[in-house]
């Protein structure tokens, strides 16, 4: 392993400052949607509207000129909405080049589409693997955490969907990659929630999310966080072992299949006066999630209200992890 990352030690991502580390924010089912401009990566983003508050936090502070991450989640609709170089306007609205949508209430194996990038270059939805000083302090923290190295190769393995290779070295890490803290690694001299933390990657591990500095695992700043900060940083990349690799993807031999088959998107009535609302209904086999835009966004079931408030096309976004479908219908406002 330390032929691509070298002799450091593991570097927590995160810390007391407000302004370092990724953060989130929590909204309702209630936060109003608002539309999102999409930008580098339209065709692989998840179209708006999204419940993303006028302050929600940017990752390094609105102009930053990093990745300037912004993730929302929504626990009254269990939806997590991530964005990608996030830029807010003065309309409400928000500038993103990547986004994705994740729905909570899914079997646990939804993925983006192969070969899709999310607001994150692994493909990978960010939040969960966080870090955050509320799971550490709990005594118990069961997933793993995200992690980036400098130079990866242009493959990706599950749960990654997508690379960003950074070289033409087949023996560097691919995206996806998991890294395990050897359970012969002796953490019981460092305090009780670097423990839980540590403990965390002897059974859940590190996974390869983005190209970045080497062995830096992202977190959540907390005022709270204290001397876990300075005993992270004594873990040696010695103390990791790499997980099985298998299987291995590339752009030309992922998994293929149907993308969802839309058997029909129509509205209760084709034209409406201002002020009225008609119902969309659709019927949708194969899908992982669901969006309608704009006026809805991500949406269950199959039907919702919707109130145009002129001439509008509807698009449902039918998702899974072979590919996309889309329907529309109009409706008409005199």
């Amino acid at each position: 392993m330390s032929t691509w990352v070298g002799s450091v030690n593991m570097h927590p991502d995160w810390g007391n400052d407000l302004t370092y580390g990724i953060p989130y924010v929590v909204v309702d089912g209630t936060q109003p949607l608002v539309s999102v401009h999409l930008g580098a990566y339209p065709d692989e983003s998840d179209p708006g509207p999204m419940p993303i508050p006028a302050n929600a936090p940017v990752e390094g502070g609105a102009g930053s000129g990093g990745d300037q991450h912004v993730l929302v989640l929504d626990n009254g609709n269990c939806f997590l909405y991530e964005l990608y170089n996030a830029s807010s306007n003065g309309d409400g609205s928000w500038n993103a080049d990547s986004t994705a949508v994740w729905d909570l209430l899914s079997n646990g194996n939804a993925q983006r589409p192969w070969t899709w990038t999310s607001a994150d270059a692994a493909g990978l939805p960010i939040f969960p693997g966080l870090v955050r000083y509320d799971e550490a302090a709990s005594g118990s923290i069961k997933h793993a955490f995200r992690f980036t190295l400098p130079h990866t190769y242009a493959a990706f393995t599950p749960p990654a969907s997508h690379d960003a290779g950074t070289t033409s070295n087949s023996s560097a890490p691919p995206m996806g990659m998991r890294l395990r803290l050897k359970s012969s690694y002796d953490i019981s001299g460092f305090s009780a929630n670097t423990q839980t933390i540590l403990t965390a990657m002897k059974h859940y591990g590190l996974i390869l999310a983005d190209n970045g500095s080497a062995l830096y695992v992202t977190g959540v700043s907390d005022n709270r966080w204290n001397n876990e900060i300075s005993e992270l940083k004594t873990v040696p990349s010695s103390a990791f072992e790499v997980v099985q690799i298998n299987p291995l993807y590339n752009d030309s031999n992922y998994p293929t299949g149907a993308a969802p088959s839309i058997a029909s998107f129509t509205s209760s009535a084709s034209h409406v006066q201002a002020g009225g609302s008609v119902t969309l209904s659709w019927s949708v086999s194969g899908a992982t999630y669901n969006i309608v835009s704009p006026g809805a966004g991500a949406v269950r079931d199959s039907s919702v209200t919707v109130s145009p408030s002129g001439t509008t096309t509807y698009t449902l976004y039918s998702t899974n992890q072979y590919g996309r479908s889309s329907a529309t219908v109009t409706v008409s406002v005199p």
